[in-house]
């Protein structure tokens, strides 16, 4: 995926990692350590995500409404589910 795709999982996964710190507040890494996790989460598991399914092929290189719609949804799904067990984790090690 390009640059702007790459963008818009980066900003779909710091929403959805602040989301999921206003959601569970045990679990907040903070503002900037949710956007951080969250966006880093969201690029991570949206490149991923393609290679775990098996699909090979190139999904998506420009910026036409699909692309944009499924890198919204894999990245906020990936910067969500990594706060979440980022946050779990430093909960845990609080304790």
């Amino acid at each position: 995926m390009d640059i702007a795709g790459m963008l818009v999982q980066l900003v779909a996964g710091a929403a959805a990692g602040n989301g999921v710190g206003k959601v569970a507040p045990g679990l907040s890494l903070g503002t900037a350590g949710n956007s951080i996790v969250g966006g880093l989460g969201g690029i991570i598991v949206s490149q991923l995500l393609p290679m775990l399914m098996g699909n090979t092929a190139v999904a998506g290189t420009g910026l036409d409404m699909a692309t944009i719609i499924a890198g919204f949804i894999s990245g906020g799904v990936g910067g969500g589910v990594t706060s979440l067990i980022v946050g779990l984790i430093k909960s845990k090690m609080a304790k």
